[in-house]
C-alpha cells in the first residue's frame, strides 16, 4: 500500500497496548460515572473502538466491540444489550469504512467518524424509548459531537508507541 503524502511508517501495534487502551477507556467511563451523570460527556470505550476497529481491524472488530458493550451496560446499570447493539453496529460501521478512513487527514477522519458515534447515540436513544425510559435529555445530543471532536488527540496518543524515529542511520534505514 502507498501512504499518503506525509504520513509516516508505523511500527506494528503491540497488543498489550491495544487491550490496555481498552481496559484504561473502560476505566475512564467508570471514573467519569462515578464523578458525574451528565448525559452529554463524550463515551470513552466508543471512542477506544472505534479507533482501534479502523487501524487493527483484524483485532479488534465487531465481537470485542459487542463484549465492551455488554460490559459497560453492565457498569452503568442500564438495560442490557444497550450499549452492546450501539458498539456493534458502531463496529461494523467502523470495519466497513476503516479503509476508506485511513485515507484522509486527521480532520476529514473526524468527519468520518461523527456519523458512527451518532449512529451509536441514537441506537441507544432507540432502545431507552422503546423500553419506556423516555428520551434523552436535549444536551445528550452534544455527547457524539465531543467523542468526535477528542478523534485528534485520540490518534495523537494512541498512534504514538507506533511512531517510527525520525532520524534514519545505517541501522534502520526506514
Amino acid at each position: 500500500m502507498i501512504l499518503p503524502r506525509g504520513q509516516a511508517l508505523l511500527l506494528p501495534a503491540n497488543p498489550v497496548f491495544i487491550w490496555g487502551s481498552l481496559a484504561a477507556a473502560f476505566l475512564l467511563q467508570v471514573l467519569q460515572g462515578q464523578l458525574t451523570a451528565a448525559a452529554w460527556l463524550p463515551d470513552w470505550v466508543a471512542l477506544v473502538l472505534v479507533f482501534w476497529t479502523i487501524h487493527q481491524p483484524l483485532r479488534i472488530g465487531v465481537g470485542v466491540a459487542f463484549v465492551a458493550g455488554l460490559c459497560v451496560d453492565v457498569h452503568q446499570g442500564v438495560l442490557l444489550g444497550q450499549h452492546a447493539l450501539a458498539y456493534t453496529a458502531m463496529g461494523y460501521l467502523a470495519v466497513t469504512l476503516h479503509r476508506r478512513v485511513l485515507w484522509f487527514d486527521l480532520r476529514g477522519q473526524t468527519l468520518h467518524v461523527l456519523p458512527l458515534f451518532a449512529v451509536a447515540f441514537g441506537l441507544q436513544a432507540l432502545v431507552r424509548l422503546l423500553a419506556g425510559h423516555g428520551d434523552p435529555p436535549a444536551l445528550a445530543w452534544i455527547a457524539p459531537l465531543l467523542t468526535a471532536a477528542l478523534w485528534m488527540p485520540a490518534t495523537w496518543i494512541l498512534l504514538a508507541p507506533q511512531r517510527r524515529a525520525h532520524d534514519p542511520d545505517e541501522t534502520r534505514p526506514l
